[in-house]
């Protein structure tokens, strides 16, 4: 095979590795489905034995795109520095910044379980300060734990990776190696300008403002401004008077805020009152007379049927049921009359007695 030939079939190698964008990108701005050609040839070269391995060669990227540089600096594009990766899933990177000279940042990985713990130390003049750990869930940055194949395919969410290493692990590690060296910021709120920075602190709220303000001094500073007291006041107090008041602006807010908030906790705080008293409304007096003549017992509409919940016993006579034989014989309710049998002398017509109970039902 000639050599033309093998350049040929080397670049079609290369390029069925998958899709990729050979465009500069950074990972912050990789979506689903693409990744940086940088994490592409540091993908192929680390050749991962598992997630754990695939998310710390993301993370040596992520170190890179910071400014940090591998203390091993013969290192070629898509390599990564010898003895990276020990058994039993342990990993160690070491790094320089250059605008922290004399430092040395030493990663330590290490794979406990499906956590990927990594630890961070800094040492400058002899002095070592240790950052924050950072906890990282391989599953959440590896597409089902595959590691073959093209990096666009193996990683997923790779901006939300980058924003969380670099915000947790890589820019604190140079605050603190400039701290240490007694180094102005190279980031952040306080390299700006102050006039940039005061246009920041007016988005803020009063709490905010005061938090951020216990940070360090130059905030601490900026944040006394009597122009910023000055527009918070007429932002959040809107309508108020404050030409005959001799406080400064941000005692002035001081003041109505805290008349505010007493003012608020005043207003919601449940009232516990007595519970209302009904007036109760008579009810229908069993003893009292009815206006208009009680039925016979037994008749709809009578007493009974009147106070059907009233005590039997206390009914001034017992109940009599028409439907049934009267009681005494022939002895018939009061104010009816005597039952007369049938062809007796009641009866001058010889024919079948007449039903007295007719007229009750």
């Amino acid at each position: 095979m000639d050599e033309g030939t093998m350049d040929t079939a080397g670049e079609a190698a290369f390029c069925s590795m998958g899709p990729f964008t050979q465009e500069p990108m950074l990972c912050s701005e990789a979506e689903d489905g693409q990744a940086p050609l940088s994490l592409e040839l540091l993908h192929s070269g680390a050749r991962s034995g598992g997630p754990c391995d695939s998310v710390v060669a993301a993370a040596h990227l992520l170190m890179l795109e910071t400014g940090f540089l591998p203390q091993d600096t013969e290192l070629k594009a898509g390599e990564m520095p010898s003895g990276w990766r020990s058994p039993g899933g342990a990993y160690k990177l070491q790094y320089t910044h250059p605008l922290c000279e004399n430092s040395l940042i030493m990663v330590i990985g290490l794979s406990m379980g499906p956590v990927l713990v990594i630890n961070a130390t800094l040492k400058v003049n002899e002095k070592v300060d240790v950052v924050p750990k950072l906890c990282l869930n391989p599953s959440s940055y590896v597409v089902n734990g595959s590691t073959e194949g093209a990096a666009a395919a193996v990683f997923k969410d790779l901006a939300k990776l980058s924003r969380i290493f670099k915000d947790q692990l890589a820019y604190p590690l140079i605050a603190a190696s400039r701290a240490a060296m007694a180094l102005p910021p190279a980031f952040g709120l306080c390299v700006l300008p102050p006039e940039l920075l005061l246009r920041v602190l007016r988005l803020l709220d009063a709490p905010s403002l005061v938090a951020l303000s216990a940070t360090n001094r130059r905030l601490r500073g900026v944040a006394a401004d009597s122009t910023l007291w000055r527009h918070l006041f007429f932002r959040d107090f809107r309508g108020q008077d404050a030409s005959s008041s001799t406080e400064t602006w941000k005692e002035l807010y001081k003041r109505k805020y805290q008349t505010r908030k007493h003012y608020q906790r005043t207003s919601n705080r449940p009232h516990f009152l007595p519970p209302p008293v009904y007036p109760v409304m008579p009810g229908p007096n069993p003893f009292h007379p009815q206006p208009f003549p009680p039925y016979p017992p037994g008749i709809i509409g009578g007493e009974y049927d009147q106070r059907p919940n009233f005590p039997l016993g206390m009914l001034p006579r017992p109940r009599y049921d028409p439907l049934g034989p009267f009681q005494g014989g022939l002895g018939g309710p009061p104010g009816v009359g005597p039952l007369r049998p049938r062809g007796g002398p009641g009866n001058s017509g010889g024919g079948p007695a007449r039903d007295i109970r007719r007229g009750f039902i």
